[in-house]
């Protein structure tokens, strides 16, 4: 059977599961000592130990490349078995990696990490959509969108992010429109024109910024948006919903930290899993919306 799209998989997943992205983030102090072990494989557990409580829970998970980076090798093999295992469970992979580079380097990181094997990718980090900055102008885009539109992947262009440093650049102006602005308006240029369905090119935009979010949303009606913040970054799940648009799927919210951090490092397996399943469910609830009821509504 053909690999279903990037769109696809949100549409079918955000139906099953919600707006909830799981965000593994192997980072070893904030998380419980048992997974600290001689062998060196500690990533691997950790991938595993996530994947083995939110699988049938959630539809989507974000690996953020660098901490399997830091992990050297071994975290480089424990990324690449952790993003077979979700896709080989239907799970949605979002590679958080925020390439972005010039032509034939571009290039390179598409094929990396958009680009199917039998089609001359790896087939090592394959992912079914990618974190990209577009800070060095359009053209470092084209060869990500050529790549994505070829495979039916999905990308998330960085537009408003939710660092609290953010705005030193994104909320200036150029010309006469802010920078966040003028991005989305790029986004929205890959979008095919009169299409029905979601854009498989989407934007980051801070969960911690509802203000900026609701004007940006106006701006990518049909783009999915992917609204980090929520949890550890101090985001508010009552106002996140002004990021959403009309579509079910439009909106997908990652939760890292606020998930997988522990203040007791001595926390036992059967605690930490418990903790976590609890976590998920909440975030669950607390981000869950009714785009019919709400049309109904407004309507």
């Amino acid at each position: 059977m053909e690999n279903p799209t990037w769109v696809e998989i949100v549409e079918t997943n955000v139906g099953k599961y919600g707006d909830l992205v799981v965000g593994i983030d192997p980072s070893l102090p904030d998380l419980p000592r048992f997974f600290e072990r001689e062998d060196g494989c500690w990533i691997d557990r950790y991938v595993n130990f996530i994947l083995d409580a939110v699988e049938e829970r959630v539809g989507f998970v974000k690996f953020q490349a660098a901490y399997f980076e830091a992990g050297g090798l071994a975290g480089l093999t424990a990324l690449s078995a952790g993003m077979k295992r979700a896709k080989a469970a239907g799970i949605g992979v979002i590679m958080d990696a925020k390439r972005g580079d010039i032509g034939a380097t571009a290039t390179a990181y598409a094929r990396a990490y958009l680009t199917p094997l039998a089609d001359g990718g790896s087939g090592d980090f394959e992912a079914d959509c990618l974190t990209i900055n577009p800070l060095m102008g359009p053209d470092t885009l084209d060869p990500f969108v050529e790549c994505a539109t070829r495979f039916g992947k999905g990308l998330f262009v960085l537009c408003r992010t939710s660092n609290p440093g953010a705005g030193w650049i994104q909320d200036k102006m150029a010309g006469n429109r802010l920078i966040s602005d003028r991005v989305a308006d790029l986004i929205g240029s890959f979008s095919p024109p009169h299409a029905a369905t979601l854009s498989p090119i989407g934007a980051v935009i801070g969960a911690t910024v509802p203000n900026e979010g609701w004007r940006l949303r106006h701006l990518l009606p049909r783009s999915i948006i992917l609204a980090p913040g929520l949890g550890a970054q101090g985001g508010d799940a009552a106002s996140i919903h002004s990021l959403r648009g009309a579509r079910p799927g439009d909106l997908l919210v990652p939760v890292s930290r606020g998930l997988t951090r522990v203040e007791d490092r001595t926390v036992s397996p059967d605690a930490y899993r418990e903790m976590i399943v609890e976590r998920t469910n909440q975030f669950k609830a607390a981000i869950a919306y009714d785009y019919a009821g709400s049309q109904a509504t407004s309507g």
